[in-house]
C-alpha cells in the first residue's frame, strides 16, 4: 500500500493489517517499550487477543513473515445505552515512523468501529505528543476535556473524541 499525504512525503512498504495473535505480543511489547516512557505491562495486552480492535501492521521487508511495524488497541462499551468507541494505545515502530503506518493503524480501527455501529470513538493523549495530536485531528478528532495530571510524570491528557455521522 502506498499512502500520500500532504503534510509531509509517505511511502509505506506493502503493508498488512491484521488482528494480533499471541505470536505478536513480543513485538508489541517491544514497540510499546520503544514508544512510551510508562509502557504498559505485557499482561495488558494478553487480555485484548481476540478483540477485533487489537491490530496489528505487518511490513513486508522480505523475510518470510512481515516485521510488525505498529499495533493498535481499540474497543467499546456502552455508555448511556450507546455504544462508544475507545482507541486505547496506538504506537509504530520507531524505525517504521512517518511512513503512514500509524494513519493506517486509526483508519482500520475506525472503521472497524463504525461497522460496530459506534457513533462516537474518544481517545486520551499526551497534550505535549504533536505528532500524534495532528494525526488525530486529521481523522476528524476534536478536544472535549483535558485530565489533569494524567499520566504518571503529572502532564495532563487531552480528551479528543470524534463523532461519527
Amino acid at each position: 500500500m502506498t499512502r500520500h499525504r500532504t503534510d509531509r512525503v509517505t511511502t509505506v512498504e506493502p503493508t498488512r493489517t491484521r488482528e494480533a495473535v499471541r505470536a505478536d505480543l513480543l513485538a508489541v511489547f517491544r514497540i510499546e517499550k520503544a514508544s512510551f516512557a510508562q509502557p504498559w505491562p505485557y499482561r495488558a495486552f494478553e487480555r485484548f487477543l481476540g478483540i477485533p480492535g487489537f491490530l496489528v501492521a505487518d511490513v513486508d521487508d522480505g523475510g518470510e513473515t512481515g516485521a510488525i511495524a505498529g499495533y493498535v488497541v481499540a474497543d467499546s462499551e456502552r455508555q448511556r445505552g450507546r455504544p462508544v468507541g475507545h482507541v486505547k494505545d496506538i504506537a509504530v515502530d520507531p524505525s517504521y515512523r512517518g511512513r503512514g503506518i500509524g494513519a493506517t493503524l486509526l483508519e482500520r480501527s475506525l472503521d472497524a468501529m463504525y461497522r460496530q455501529q459506534v457513533g462516537r470513538v474518544k481517545l486520551e493523549v499526551r497534550e505535549s505528543n504533536e505528532p500524534a495530536l495532528a494525526l488525530y485531528r486529521q481523522y476528524g478528532f476534536v478536544h472535549r476535556s483535558t485530565a489533569t495530571s494524567y499520566y504518571a510524570d503529572g502532564e495532563d491528557a487531552l480528551v479528543l473524541v470524534r463523532e461519527f455521522d
